[in-house]
């Protein structure tokens, strides 16, 4: 087995390897695994010895679950990097090491197929897809959840036995809970991915081109700016509610505007611009958008700019929007607090965002919605773990800081900016008409805590809804011991 300690000139790179940099981990040891006899091998070690292991695949959990403190033993997935055709299963298989970057090429240069996944090449797929993955082209294709035709997963069982259990959708697979608890009930509660079978539902044959979606031909990139200094309280108010509104009329799966996704970036003031940025496929990718930002200035005070560029699905997969990811992004402390929304944000909560995002406050943050529905909506709730099927938007507060010296108010800031966009329910986004709780790809560690949660709902309802109850069966079953755990993991239940 591949053992760094601390010893080893690499230990500080992996041990480094976070997108948050607020955390900082320090196990005894880190595994690289080449196969899963040697994952089967690190895990059996660990439980032997008693030591708390986790795993990691491309390093963007947004919380601490990974680099915390506790861990002794941390199994990073980077070594396991293959991606082939499996004839017998139909189905082309990911290991959990491979990056959304190098999935996207590997899909693409093989058989001129797509995986709808993340939006940042550089996130494991190993962490994603399990939480049922969201990104530039979901409306159009779904979540990568929905492709998931199997799993392995390496458990422990009641005895403290370390074992690989490839678990598949078929109805008659003994194992097919554990498959569905993979489609949308986030990383490190039941043992950890090793490969994921993807295949679309009712593909068949034994031709891998047939096996996921073909890939775009084309892709058509979309940026629209407007000056802080020329956005007063009416234009802002205006803002959201056209794009909230465009949002609530194109979320149903047969809209003809699934190739369109876009971010709407309400960006605090002394960022000094608001954007948009999005996406489009297809031969009419260039009405759609003219379309879409028709409705979404309708009405403003001031126009846009608004710049376009067409390019292949490849060369925009592997650098998509590259100002989102420039030098300093793998630096940043950052707090993400985000939310399904069923219907646009209300006149209320239109003026409580105007008024934390131009607050005279050294910090930088924003508040993001992002278009979402379209297939991702088609797919009936119980069908997968992921619950929430019927949003419109996916509502993000996020704010980021390099200096220690600004995170104390930077998190002040965001926290209470997220608590009083929904003061009538305790300051989270419950299940209700309007919004819907929040995605598990984005953990927020506040939903367990009183003093940010006064809803009255337990942080587990938010996230997993009506589908806890049978995730705690999975979880009991698969993970007796609760050898798999964090701060915000599934509990066994009866």
């Amino acid at each position: 087995m591949n053992k760094v300690t601390p010893k080893d000139i690499r230990y500080a790179d992996l041990a480094a390897k976070r997108f948050n940099k607020r955390y900082m981990g320090q196990p005894e040891y880190i595994c690289l695994p080449r196969s899963v006899d040697e994952v089967l091998a690190a895990v059996q070690e660990a439980v032997f010895n008693k030591k708390r292991l986790v795993v990691r695949s491309g390093g963007h959990c947004l919380e601490g679950f990974v680099a915390d403190p506790a861990v002794q033993v941390l199994v990073d997935m980077s070594l396991m990097t293959n991606v082939y055709f499996d004839q017998e299963r139909f189905a082309i298989v990911v290991e959990a090491g491979v990056t959304v970057g190098e999935m996207y090429r590997r899909l693409f240069l093989e058989w001129g197929l797509v995986l709808p996944a993340g939006e940042h090449p550089g996130i494991g797929v190993g962490g994603h897809i399990l939480g049922g993955a969201f990104g530039f082209i979901c409306r159009e294709y779904g979540l990568a959840a929905d492709y998931l035709y199997a799993v392995e997963v390496v458990t422990v069982d009641a005895g403290g036995t370390a074992v690989s259990v490839i678990a598949t959708r078929e109805e008659t697979d003994p194992n097919r809970e554990l498959w569905w608890a993979h489609t949308g009930a986030g990383g490190g509660n039941f043992g950890i991915v090793t490969r994921y079978w993807l295949r679309s539902p009712g593909a068949s044959g034994k031709d891998p081109h047939l096996a996921l979606p073909q890939a775009p031909v084309y892709i058509t990139t979309f940026r629209v700016g407007w000056d802080w200094k020329d956005i007063d309280q009416t234009t802002f108010s205006r803002l959201i509610q056209n794009f909230g509104n465009w949002c609530a009329q194109h979320s149903a799966p047969d809209t003809d505007y699934t190739p369109l996704f876009s971010i709407l970036f309400m960006n605090h003031r002394n960022m000094g611009k608001v954007e948009i940025k999005g996406v489009c496929t297809g031969n009419h990718a260039a009405q759609l958008i003219a379309d879409h930002l028709a409705a979404i200035q309708e009405g403003l005070s001031t126009a846009g700019i608004v710049q376009t560029e067409e390019s292949s699905w490849l060369q925009f997969a592997l650098n998509p929007f590259p100002e989102l990811f420039q030098p300093g992004f793998d630096q940043v402390q950052a707090k993400i607090k985000d939310a399904y929304f069923r219907k646009p944000l209300t006149a209320d909560q239109i003026h409580t965002a105007y008024q934390y995002l131009t607050a005279n406050l050294p910090i930088g943050g924003l508040l993001g919605m992002a278009t979402y529905g379209g297939k991702v909506n088609a797919v009936p709730a119980e069908a997968t773990a992921t619950a929430q099927r019927d949003s419109i938007m996916d509502v993000a507060c996020n704010t980021g800081w390099i200096d220690p010296s600004r995170e104390a108010a930077s998190l002040e800031w965001i926290r209470n900016f997220y608590r009083d966009l929904f003061p009538e329910s305790g300051g989270v986004p419950v299940p209700n008409e309007q919004t819907d709780g929040c995605m598990i790809n984005h953990p927020d560690t506040d939903m367990t805590q009183a003093k940010w949660n006064q809803s009255g709902i337990a942080w587990p309802l938010l996230y997993y809804k009506e589908h806890y109850p049978r995730l705690q069966k999975v979880k009991k079953a698969y993970d007796p011991l609760n050898f798999f755990h964090h701060a915000m993991s599934i509990e066994a239940g009866d």
